[in-house]
């Protein structure tokens, strides 16, 4: 029974409505501080997340995991992919020809990078396939000059599916005439849309009419799909170290790495800073139990003469403190579940509502604001929160108990 005591006695001072409403009104703003703490870093973290997965599935979902090249191209292709198929990590490849270049039409402009691929390969290898809004991947018909846009390049260019669009490439051609530009005309079949920045700066064509534009007479390399994207440097790595000269290899940190290290940086410190917040509310406890200690010194008394020890009227201030804490932590966590489930939708509605654009896909990877509940996070925000809130109880509690009765009961 004696173990019960400070349960009971603690829930009960919970409870009860106090005389004092200023120690009420501490109590309730502790609780809501922690509730909002809780339910904001829950909601941003999922935020991070979401932008973290929708940039792995999405941007490195069309930029290869990694690609072989071979100085002059690959001779005897389809043999190379089989062989490099055969490596831990790599589930499927497909030949490509990259090409920077500038689309012209109807006197606008924009650069892209075109890449030429075998239509009948490339969606084992990336998802353009599955993305695509307007025409077909196999549209790209060797000969039939035929190019796929994404979305915003194709409205920068303002033009769609059956219109013709010239692609100037970097090198110089020599004419009886002078020296001109290489230049190219091709028919729009297609138009894909990922909703990333990338729909802004590729477009895809035919493997071997990029070939001819390129005068290669083979593909310039081997794209290839990993099961574990994160895999990608070692994998690269241990495969050039196994072909000769004149081979070399590039896997996805090289170009998209320092975006992913940047979202792990920011979520960490973003995180960081709001158990700041959290650690605030938390320690409000410490005032509201401050005060109850000084409301209650003569229930401290009376409790002591009845034979309570210090660790009994410790105990009840720890139950207070950490129900306080509890039952803000739980509202967090709902409400910042709730909130991340539906922030999506939240901000969609505001910005047709309100003609705000808040991720402009012009300057933003995503054009939307995603959100991905992990379990972990929850976990560790609850965790440090709960952590946060016992250690405000510690000293309030530890006061209570050093409460002398006989100093206290004398003016009673």
């Amino acid at each position: 029974m004696l173990d019960r005591i400070p349960f009971l006695i603690g829930l009960r001072y919970t409870r009860a409505k106090r005389r004092n409403h200023f120690i009420s009104f501490i109590s309730m703003t502790s609780m809501l501080g922690l509730t909002l703490g809780v339910a904001v870093l829950i909601l941003v973290l999922s935020v991070m997340n979401g932008f973290d997965h929708e940039l792995r599935s999405r941007v490195l979902g069309m930029v290869p995991h990694t690609k072989i090249e071979q100085q002059g191209g690959v001779q005897d292709w389809q043999a190379f992919s089989r062989q490099l198929e055969q490596y831990p990590h790599v589930i499927a490849s497909a030949p490509y020809v990259e090409q920077q270049g500038m689309f012209t039409s109807r006197g606008r402009n924009s650069g892209a990078q075109v890449t030429g691929i075998d239509p009948a390969l490339e969606p084992k290898v990336s998802i353009v396939a599955n993305h695509m809004v307007q025409g077909d991947l196999d549209d790209l018909q060797p000969g039939s000059w035929n190019v796929v846009l994404g979305e915003l390049l194709a409205r920068s260019l303002g033009v769609g599916v059956g219109d013709r669009v010239t692609l100037l490439v970097p090198e110089a051609s020599i004419t009886p005439g002078g020296v001109f530009p290489r230049l190219r005309a091709f028919t729009v079949s297609g138009i894909f849309s990922v909703g990333a920045q990338l729909d802004g700066s590729l477009a895809y064509a035919n493997l071997q009419d990029m070939q001819a534009l390129a005068r290669l007479d083979a593909p310039q390399g081997i794209r290839l799909q990993l099961d574990d994207l994160f895999q990608a440097h070692r994998v690269t790595q241990q495969i050039i170290d196994q072909l000769p000269y004149g081979f070399r290899g590039m896997d996805w940190t090289y170009t998209q790495g320092n975006l992913f290290q940047a979202i792990q940086m920011e979520k960490h410190l973003i995180g960081l800073l709001l158990t700041v917040i959290v650690a605030v509310a938390a320690f409000n406890i410490v005032s509201t139990l401050v005060m109850v200690v000084t409301d209650k010194r003569a229930d401290i008394a009376i409790l002591r003469t009845l034979g309570a020890t210090p660790r009994t009227i410790m105990g009840i201030f720890v139950v207070q403190g950490l129900t306080i804490g509890l039952v803000g932590i739980l509202l967090g966590l709902v409400f910042g579940v709730l909130l991340a489930l539906s922030i999506s939708e939240i901000i969609a509605w505001v910005q047709n509502v309100f003609g705000i654009q808040f991720l402009d896909p012009n300057v933003y990877f995503i054009s939307y604001l995603p959100s991905r509940i992990e379990l972990s996070d929850l976990g560790v925000i609850v965790g440090v929160a709960f952590v946060l809130s016992f250690l405000s109880t510690l000293y309030p509690a530890w006061r209570a108990s050093r409460v002398q009765p006989a100093e206290v009961l004398r003016y009673e």
